[in-house]
């Protein structure tokens, strides 16, 4: 009687189904099948006998561990994420063909075997260092390629962590120190070489400017602007008697000023 009455339950009473925000619902029928139309956001009452299936269209993001080989026959460790998402327009087909674990499925597989055949075309050390950006982005490649028709978008493949053996690491750690410091001497040279070249030209334009000056002094030049500066000299308030040696040319001068006194003029 209670198994009756729970059947009985189970086909009046339909279960109800919740499609949330940015997802979209694929509702399979016993009598129907899988229905063309997908579901938008809403509750919605789907009977015992049926099933909706129910797929989040946006950005998703998977967590893998890669054990990889180099191409030098090291094993490597890659910690990545993978970013996907379903294209909106096909989830139905995604329904029918391959089904709600399609990750597992689809993807899992293929990133594991594009990162192997990517990474084993690199060296230790340019996967830990410099080529990192260049194997997300041949993964990623690889994936969209093999991925096509499977009604799924691959966003990126992002490596946060590389595992090496603690000794190559060490080794690659004390190659890229040694590399720094090489660029650092470099620049300190550029930088000296660069004011010494400043240095040079600036005595080159003093040297340049003494011949230019040198050249148009004159001796009668030289001699006006002596007896300028005398008279400058004889007529200063602190002077009281300047005897000056001989100009080039002509007799000694005798210069004479006599201080003031306290009341303003000259004491006789």
């Amino acid at each position: 009687m209670k198994k009756l009455t729970l059947l009985a339950a189970l086909v009046l009473f339909p279960a109800c189904v919740t499609v949330g925000p940015g997802q979209a619902g694929v509702l399979w029928k016993a009598g129907g099948g899988t229905q063309k139309e997908t579901y938008g956001e809403g509750e919605y009452w789907v009977w015992f006998q049926n099933k909706m299936y129910v797929y989040d269209l946006r950005v998703m993001s998977n967590d893998e561990k890669l054990a990889v080989i180099a191409n030098n026959g090291l094993s490597i460790n890659l910690d990545a994420t993978v970013r996907y998402r379903i294209a909106p327009n096909e989830v139905v087909a995604l329904t029918e063909e391959i089904g709600p674990d399609y990750y597992n499925v689809i993807l899992e597989p293929l990133v594991r075997s594009d990162a192997r055949r990517v990474v084993g075309r690199y060296s230790p050390e340019e996967i830990y260092s410099t080529k990192r950006d260049v194997v997300e982005r041949e993964i990623r490649e690889q994936l969209i390629s093999r991925a096509a028709g499977k009604h799924l978008i691959i966003e990126a493949v992002l490596i946060r962590n590389v595992e090496l053996p603690p000794a190559i690491r060490q080794a690659i750690d004390q190659k890229l120190a040694a590399e720094q410091e090489v660029l650092k001497m470099n620049y300190v040279l550029q930088i000296t070489k660069a004011t010494a070249d400043q240095r040079r030209a600036e005595a080159e334009g003093i040297a340049d400017y003494n011949r230019t000056i040198s050249s148009s002094l004159s001796p009668s030049i030289l001699e006006y602007e002596r007896i300028l500066q005398l008279e400058k000299l004889a007529a200063s308030g602190n002077s009281k008697t300047v005897v000056l040696g001989p100009g080039a040319g002509s007799t000694p001068v005798l210069l004479s000023a006599q201080a003031p006194t306290r009341g303003g003029s000259p004491q006789p």
